[in-house]
């Protein structure tokens, strides 16, 4: 049985959203396939996750030099339990299906806010003489993304950042099978967004096999 977190950032409606609509159409056809595997839902844009402020350094410092978490200030505990909950789910999950719009050229900021949380030197990474290393091993991502022009190829590619931040954070900490489902020119017309969503639902076939 694997464990997989369906990780997604749009405070729209499913009904209003190509990303949510694909991402649920990929969870049910994901289901059908791993009935035995466990997933767990993050709805980030319902959900605290604290910001890296001042009280989160804070904290991470005074138990960098030893103190108990006892010691911790109430906002400093509350934010690193927070915090620490996030990071320990992630580790222990096997699948991650990241699901996000293409914001401003990248990922909304609760995404950006949840994948900081994640980020955590020994824990999922590691600097040796050698540079960084990855922590985690044998694990897979998809990442599905909806954008109102074309972004993944073509003239507008240096402008995508959304798919590349994810897939280069995921790289950083170690996972290696990556795959990605885009839903592109959901703006330029009806005709345009309904052929996106038609062949992204026709991925979401060949994906499930590999993933």
């Amino acid at each position: 049985m694997n464990k997989v977190l369906y990780i997604f950032a749009n405070p729209k409606s499913e009904e209003n959203s190509y990303s949510l609509s694909i991402g649920t159409s990929f969870l049910e056809e994901y289901k059908k396939a791993h009935p035995e595997d466990e997933v767990v839902t993050l709805d980030l844009y319902n959900m605290e996750i604290p910001l890296i402020d001042e009280d989160v350094f804070n904290a991470w410092v005074k138990l960098g030099i030893g103190l108990n978490f006892s010691e911790l200030k109430e906002n400093e505990k509350s934010k690193v339990s927070q915090l620490n909950q996030l990071l320990e789910q992630f580790i222990n999950a096997d699948k991650y299906i990241f699901v996000s719009p293409l914001w401003n050229f990248t990922v909304p900021p609760k995404m950006k806010a949840y994948i900081d949380s994640i980020c955590i030197a020994g824990k999922t990474f590691k600097y040796t003489e050698n540079g960084p290393v990855g922590l985690l091993k044998n694990k897979s991502l998809l990442h599905i993304q909806s954008s109102g022009g074309f972004y993944s190829s073509g003239p507008a590619a240096e402008m995508e950042m959304g798919h590349r931040y994810i897939k280069t954070v995921a790289q950083f900490l170690g996972i290696e099978k990556i795959n990605s489902i885009f839903i592109e020119g959901t703006n330029i017309s009806k005709e345009q967004a309904e052929a996106s969503k038609n062949a992204a639902l026709e991925k979401v076939k060949s994906v499930i096999n590999n993933f």
